[in-house]
């Protein structure tokens, strides 16, 4: 049976739900998105900010080429923000005449791309952050995963630590909807019409000899043939195992980054719930830049007697230093407000144990929400400005406390004091981090940890620059 049919037939077992799976760890998520353009028979659609030109970033792409060779319509949306220099690459791809390749927002200079940024700031400013990849209509993968190695865990160097949800069900229709939408939309531009010609058959022959010899080179690390068709195998032990429950897709419709000067529509619905929430509020946010309305709303909330608990990224484990100066500008408000503050360590054991490298540093770039732990928020929306009123963003919002308590068990893990320091004040009013090593004891920070004086003094001095707004 079709994995199609497999999965309809079930969401018709469930009437007005859907159904829902975590997708936890790095290499499970790569495994999931490449049994999607196996199992595909109709159409692929595929949309993210960045798909990065490294071993994952050239196994997608060569996967989604073998499902148009079968027949499948393959349409891929990005973001013009990491495509520098590529161009013909994408192009020759977009030549396969199964596949359609569009970039939202192009840089209208390809070889200077700076000069937008001067010409044009406001318009280039606005940028995608989707992150989705929908087959045959039936099945869908939303979250807070790029295409690139260190978003599934096999860089040598720094890895991601991060969560998808995979959908079945009346959501996956309205997820394909959000798709069309950016794709029907006049942000969306046809690469054939960003590089002045159209490709042909015998550039794709060339372009895929390239990238299939790059992929021969790279050794990806782990056996991904068998992961697949393990994967594969087990479509209906994971269709067993789903959760079923009301969802609904949360976006920013691209048309609105032209008036999006105060807060977007995925702000609004985040304070919408806060409005309701009675008991608990469980954050992690990779990026976490609280402005005058988010704090006070975390002083309210503490105030009524809700709890909020939020993990994000320390300065030793951000990749962006000016989120962290934006954030660590507001850190000691934020404890002010009687919120319980943690901060993803570079060394948390609960990935370094899955990491193809021991040596190899971690990140936060999760973006999951649990509410009264009845319901929960997955996606590619961080607690920033740039999510909150500059970029569109892209997530599923799900009613079920079995859900909820999958979830909150991941977060738990984030905040574990051997993934994690706790910022609290000291008794002088300073702040302070603590943490345990490996062997369980208790240690304690007066800065922050495992940072260098070159990352502290960059981020003083991003701090003292007016450009919060755009973090």
């Amino acid at each position: 049976m079709a994995a199609a049919c497999l999965f309809d037939e079930a969401a018709a077992r469930h009437p007005g739900k859907s159904g829902f799976a975590l997708i936890r760890f790095g290499r499970a998520a790569l495994t999931a998105r490449v049994a999607l353009t196996e199992l595909a028979e109709r159409t692929l659609d595929v949309q993210y900010y960045i798909w990065g030109a490294d071993a994952t970033g050239r196994i997608l792409a060569e996967r989604l080429i073998r499902a148009a060779d079968r027949g499948v319509k393959v349409r891929v949306l990005l973001d013009d923000i990491n495509l520098s220099g590529r161009d013909d690459m994408v192009a020759c791809l977009d030549a396969h005449p199964n596949v359609e390749i569009r970039i939202f927002n192009p840089f209208r200079n390809r070889r200077v791309r700076a000069l937008d940024f001067l010409t044009n700031p406001e318009r280039i400013n606005h940028r995608m952050h989707n992150k989705i990849m929908v087959m045959d209509g039936a099945v869908a993968i939303v979250g807070g995963r790029n295409v690139g190695d260190h978003y599934f865990e096999v860089d040598p160097d720094s890895n991601f630590r991060d969560l998808d949800l995979a959908a079945v069900g009346p959501v996956v229709r309205e997820t394909t909807a959000v798709f069309d939408r950016f794709w029907g939309g006049d942000w969306a531009v046809p690469i054939r019409e960003i590089t002045g010609r159209e490709r042909s058959p015998a550039d794709l022959v060339q372009g895929l000899a390239v990238m299939r010899g790059k992929i021969a080179a790279d050794h990806y690390p782990h056996p991904l043939e068998r992961d697949t068709d393990a994967m594969v195998a087990s479509l209906e032990a994971i269709r067993d195992d789903l959760v079923w429950a009301p969802g609904r897709v949360v976006w920013d419709d691209p048309s609105s980054i032209r008036e999006k000067t105060g807060t977007g529509r995925m702000t609004e619905a985040l304070y919408q719930r806060l409005d309701r929430l009675e008991s608990e509020l469980l954050i992690e946010s990779a990026y976490f830049v609280p402005r005058e309305r988010a704090v006070e709303t975390l002083r309210e909330l503490h105030e009524k007697g809700r709890r909020v608990r939020i993990l994000t990224n320390s300065l030793a484990s951000n990749d962006v230093l000016a989120a962290h100066a934006g954030y660590s500008k507001h850190r000691a408000e934020v404890i002010g407000t009687g919120a319980e503050l943690y901060e993803f360590r570079p060394d948390p054991d609960d990935i370094r144990q899955r990491l193809v490298s021991a040596k190899s540093l971690a990140g936060l770039h999760t973006k999951a929400i649990v509410f009264d732990r009845r319901d929960v928020f997955i996606g590619s929306f961080n607690l920033d400005p740039r999510s909150g009123s500059i970029n569109t963003e892209a997530g599923l919002y799900v009613e079920s406390e079995e859900l909820a308590e999958q979830v909150t068990a991941f977060l738990d893990a984030g905040t574990k004091p051997t993934n994690s320091y706790r910022v609290i004040r000291g008794e002088d009013g300073a702040l302070v981090w603590t943490t345990e090593d490996h062997d369980g004891h208790e240690v304690r920070y007066q800065k922050d940890p495992n940072s260098t004086w070159w990352q502290r003094w960059v981020v003083g001095a991003i701090r003292c620059l007016p450009v919060e707004r755009q973090l």
